[in-house]
């Protein structure tokens, strides 16, 4: 399914099944060896409490979303925002995080993307470089494993020939094939050669509100940011009512760019390879009350 859908948007696809490869070596560094184990996927918190405007009480930490999915000492991989209670300000965290066990401690494998004070680029930092727990903010979509060596679906995919990024042409691919059935995923997705268009919110979070995806884009700060870089997609291919954000997909790299994956932007030499598990569970924590569709992008 996956491998018809991409060669629609890419000159060249491959899809297999595969053995993990072992995600504590370069250049991945992971706490944890694979993605296998009683995958399941999570959408915590929301858009809706980041805009219009920013409820910053909320406040999570990865630990419980590990117990509350039913998974305590889980491995997590995603895209969230950062507790700004705990940096101060307000930036992208990229979490790669084994949780804690009745028998280990966390190890926090994340990564935090700001905008650098000094010259107004991005900052990319380990995040127990400065911090020691396992806080986020406001939402986060994540995807947990006993992160456990197995089988996982390899896709490659080069030289993008359609409008789609690589993400929203698997997520779509899926939901075209499997209709109304909802099928998730999650893993790590390297960006091999090319270059991306990046996100990162700014420190501050707006004083006025953001009412419109217009307002949103005004307000986040784009870059394009190069090869390679390491992402971490969560993609549900359809909503089944749980208001959530269907894709997300956050990104770092060992040269220090990283943040919110839009769009390749070198489409001949882009080259994509990635490891993925469909999702058993889907679990929604603290879904908004009041909700929109702004800013899901």
């Amino acid at each position: 399914v996956l491998q018809k859908g991409l060669k629609e948007n890419f000159a060249d696809a491959q899809v297999s099944v595969v053995d993990c490869p072992d995600l504590t070596q370069e250049p991945f560094n992971f706490p944890a060896k694979g993605i296998c184990g009683k995958p399941r996927i999570a959408d915590v918190g929301g858009v809706p409490y980041l805009i219009p405007l920013v409820q910053k009480e909320k406040v999570y930490d990865l630990n419980i979303v590990a117990k509350d999915i039913e998974l305590p000492g889980a491995f997590i991989l995603g895209a969230g925002a950062v507790s700004s209670k705990i940096l101060g300000i307000n930036a992208e965290l990229i979490p790669i995080v084994q949780t804690k066990s009745e028998k280990k401690p966390a190890i926090n494998g994340s990564y935090i993307a700001q905008i650098n004070p000094a010259d107004k680029g991005c900052l990319l930092e380990k995040y127990s470089s400065k911090y020691t727990d396992c806080e986020f903010g406001l939402l986060a979509n994540l995807y947990a494993s006993e992160g456990r060596p197995g089988k996982v679906i390899e896709v490659k995919a080069s030289g993008r020939t359609g409008e789609l990024n690589f993400v929203s042409c698997l997520r779509q691919t899926l939901e075209k094939h499997y209709g109304e059935k909802p099928v998730g995923m999650g893993g790590t997705f390297i960006i091999q050669k090319g270059k991306a268009k990046i996100h990162i919110m700014p420190p501050e979070f707006s004083a006025c509100p953001l009412n419109t995806d217009e307002d949103v884009n005004n307000w986040l700060k784009f870059f394009e940011m190069k090869a390679p870089l390491i992402c971490q997609p969560v993609i549900v291919s359809r909503d089944p009512g749980f208001d959530l954000r269907v894709e997300h997909t956050h990104c770092f790299s060992h040269h220090g760019e990283g943040g919110h994956y839009h769009q390749d932007t070198s489409p001949d030499s882009v080259q994509y390879l990635g490891y993925f598990q469909p999702a058993e569970l889907l679990f929604r924590i603290d879904r908004p009350q009041e909700t929109h569709l702004v800013g899901r992008d």
